[in-house]
């Protein structure tokens, strides 16, 4: 422990400068020439002067990236690295080997021997490669904030130069020790890489769509269910086919673990978003694991081994403690006009027994067209009129037409939408996980259903794993009260929303999210995938 914190340390030293001089630095291609000082290492003169001494690499390297080259030649003693056949040939079997990880091989590519090239711009090419190789495994090759933004409520304190370069040394030595530790260690990632790394190297299956249709339920007879079959058997689902139109039990079996494994409605009826999964084709599939490698790279930034992790798109909280999932609950998101945000934060309180003060644009697109239309809503409903000071305002004496600065309060009780309890955390978009009256819903799949807010199911039990017995039973007598009572965790719990439509279960089978907020595509396009 003591030689890895040794390293990180002298690391540190070597880059802060740089690190610091790259914060100023645009990221674009690196001007004409760049006077070097005579007294420079040979290959720090050539990183110095890349346009002039090596023109075909220069528009490769971004001015941070060139930094962190001269970095690394500074911690290896400015020699050059490359020279040994065997260490190059150790560093293509690993970039080789990115390929189970999602990422193209090709993107890393070294450069062909050739004894006229200038040895300098050989080895930096290389070492260009190797950093890159190292980065993108380790983070992802996407920039997430252009995609998929998660909001920190602690900015990220980690330098990933300096990680990078730890790797990078530890290469040097061992290279396959390098990229493993450049490999996220979640097993969230680890076994999908397993599961990808299988599938690739398979031939695609085939299968034809399903044809769109009425709603299909068991006992029910339709024209459709010989492709159905069909269907299931090239998925694994079913062992044979049937004869007949009959959608008979045996069938509705295959077809409620086929939803299961899809986080649909196990209830064996056959409707357009089962239909609309049974079409998804195999290359989709298989493009779906490699894009949530990428995104579990992102999230392994932000994973602890204690708190809380949602994955939106299949409407999921599961428990962590150290390091391993200890419960997992069904939850309902936002729609995909009001979506849940992703971020990372902590669990601080909880407010037990809550109000609800109305969000402004549910108010504006829900509530007021509700009241306009109907005067006795606001009673039916339980809602008060306050001002913007929180003072109480008759409903009589306002146009509801232009209603002004007002807020709209619903007091705590069975009829609330918060339910009995919330979980609040630092967080810009108003959103926090709380209770819900609206149970039914929780056995719907997919469960987009909220504006934004996550609703838990059994919150109670979701609460029991955030404190201690001591607060467990405070709470306890607080919500017996019924009175509005705001509660300080003695230790706050990390909770992190992401977003992921495919992971491997406990059985090692691969579990599918319905791509509720349409982001697949976009990432499978970003990542250069050919479908």
């Amino acid at each position: 422990m003591f030689k890895k914190h040794a390293c990180y340390l002298s690391i540190c030293l070597l880059v802060a400068p740089l690190v610091a001089t790259a914060d100023a630095l645009p990221v674009e291609p690196l001007p004409v020439t760049t006077p070097a000082p005579v007294d420079l290492a040979p290959v720090q003169q050539a990183l110095a002067q890349l346009p002039s001494v090596c023109p075909g690499l220069a528009p490769q390297i971004d001015a941070v990236g060139q930094l962190r080259l001269q970095a690394f030649y500074q911690q290896q003693g400015n020699a050059p690295l490359w020279s040994a056949e065997e260490r190059r040939q150790a560093l293509q079997t690993q970039l080789q080997m990115l390929a189970d990880d999602g990422l193209n091989p090709t993107h890393y590519s070294l450069p062909a021997a050739d004894a006229t090239a200038n040895v300098l711009c050989t080895d930096i090419s290389i070492s260009q490669s190797y950093l890159q190789a190292l980065q993108d495994l380790h983070y992802g090759r996407l920039q997430q904030s252009r995609f998929e933004p998660l909001w920190h409520s602690q900015p990220p304190t980690r330098d990933p130069n300096i990680e990078v370069l730890a790797f990078a040394a530890t290469g040097l030595q061992d290279m396959a020790q390098a990229f493993d530790q450049a490999r996220p260690s979640a097993d969230l990632y680890r076994s999908l890489r397993n599961a990808y790394s299988t599938v690739r190297q398979q031939p695609l299956p085939h299968w034809d769509p399903v044809a769109s249709g009425p709603l299909l339920r068991p006992g029910m007879e339709d024209p459709r269910v010989p492709e159905l079959a069909r269907r299931l058997i090239s998925g694994g689902y079913l062992a044979k086919a049937s004869s007949g139109k009959q959608y008979h039990d045996e069938l509705v079996k295959a077809v409620k673990a086929f939803q299961l494994s899809h986080s649909l409605q196990a209830d064996g009826v056959i409707g357009a978003g089962t239909v609309a999964e049974l079409n998804i084709s195999p290359a989709i599939r298989r493009e779906q694991l490699r894009i949530n490698l990428e995104r579990f790279r992102w999230l392994a930034q932000d994973l602890e081994p204690e708190g809380v992790l949602v994955n939106v798109a299949a409407a999921q909280l599961s428990v962590y403690q150290s390091g391993i999932p200890v419960w997992q609950t069904r939850l309902q998101v936002g729609r995909a006009e009001r979506q849940t945000p992703l971020l990372k934060s902590r669990i601080t309180r909880l407010t037990l027994n809550p109000t609800w003060t109305i969000p402004p644009t549910i108010m504006r697109e829900d509530k007021l067209p509700a009241i306009r239309l109907n005067p006795e809503y606001l009673r039916q409903q339980n809602l008060q009129v306050l001002d913007a000071e929180g003072h109480p305002l008759a409903p009589e004496q306002i146009d509801w037409a232009r209603p002004g600065n007002i807020l709209l309060r619903q007091e705590a009780g069975p009829r609330n939408p918060l339910g009995k309890i919330v979980m609040r955390f630092p967080n810009p978009f108003s959103v926090y996980l709380h209770d819900t009256p609206s149970q039914p819903l929780f056995t719907k799949g997919p469960r987009a259903f909220s504006s934004g807010c996550v609703r838990v199911e059994q919150p109670l039990l979701l609460r029991d794993l955030l404190v201690s017995p001591a607060e467990r039973a405070r709470t306890d007598e607080l919500l017996a009260t019924g009175v509005t009572h705001e509660f300080r965790l003695a230790t706050p719990v990390p909770v992190l929303l992401g977003y992921w439509t495919v992971e491997v279960d406990r059985q090692g089978g691969l579990v599918y999210a319905p791509d509720i907020y349409a982001r697949d595509l976009v990432l499978m396009k970003a990542m250069g995938s050919v479908l």
